[in-house]
């Protein structure tokens, strides 16, 4: 793979049908009378209710925003926008009431910040199927393949979802599908949070930025590269290469079921 490596563009469209496809499948098969979707104000989340709006009726979905004292005012906007265009309801819950009593009870937790950021994700996903199992509703996920590999995301939080329209598509595939079906330019173009802590961004976290995961990703996965080979294709050091593979190596166990002993 010789010359400056270029990330495969996507086929929308064709991408958009298939996605929609399978939407409309996994609500019926399950008999499921809708959907219900965390609105972030992000692209992922902002890209999977322009696909649900595609597939069911706009009275079918509800957005919950569900935003924590870290969360910014342009999240919460730009959530709110999202669901204003596409004509669905929605309703805002601050979750600090629900993280409050946690300090107390255990009082040795509370200043871990990964264990206080899970926490807003688990409660978050507990919101959203508290609405779901009351009106019968599918919970849409809204995790990418790139941070599905890698294990960015929270175990039965963000990642405790029914269905993940997007799990399939890298971020930078997510941009190339969020500008082809409208989502506002502003919120594909803004730094991915998941407002875990004040500041916080999701390249930061990482420690890369996702134009540079996507390509190590998908050199690893979909060509079968080895670490030598993909970091001379990249110009990069094969520590960061193998970085990314230590990443997707022992995050393996968060997209599997838990493990279970056979005793009989």
């Amino acid at each position: 793979m010789k010359g400056e490596f270029k990330f495969p563009k996507l086929d929308t469209e064709n991408a958009v049908k298939k996605i929609c496809c399978f939407i409309k499948s996994k609500l019926e098969e399950s008999k499921a009378d809708g959907l219900v979707i965390g609105l972030s104000g992000g692209i992922d989340s902002s890209a999977v209710a322009y696909l649900c709006a595609k597939v069911v009726e706009s009275d079918k979905i509800l957005g919950l925003i569900l935003p924590s004292e870290t969360t910014s005012r342009e999240d919460i906007e730009d959530a709110k926008t999202v669901a204003d265009n596409l004509g669905i309801k929605y309703k805002t819950l601050h979750i600090d009431p629900l993280i409050e009593p946690f300090p107390e009870v255990c009082p040795e937790c509370s200043n871990n910040a990964l264990a206080n950021g899970n926490l807003k994700a688990r409660i978050r996903m507990m919101l959203l199927y508290y609405h779901s199992n009351s009106m019968n509703r599918l919970v849409m996920g809204t995790g990418n393949k790139t941070e599905l590999l890698v294990g960015y995301f929270t175990k039965y939080g963000d990642g405790g979802v029914d269905v993940l329209p997007i799990g399939d598509l890298y971020k930078t595939h997510v941009r190339e599908i969020a500008e082809y079906i409208g989502v506002p330019k502003n919120i594909i173009e803004k730094a991915p949070t998941a407002g875990l802590w004040t500041g916080q961004t999701d390249e930061d976290e990482l420690g890369i930025k996702y134009e540079l995961l996507d390509k190590i990703l998908y050199l690893m996965t979909e060509e079968r590269l080895d670490i030598s080979n993909i970091a001379e294709c990249l110009k990069i050091e094969e520590d960061e290469v193998l970085r990314v593979k230590n990443m997707v190596e022992s995050s393996k166990h968060k997209l599997s079921s838990p493990s279970v002993i056979e005793v009989s």
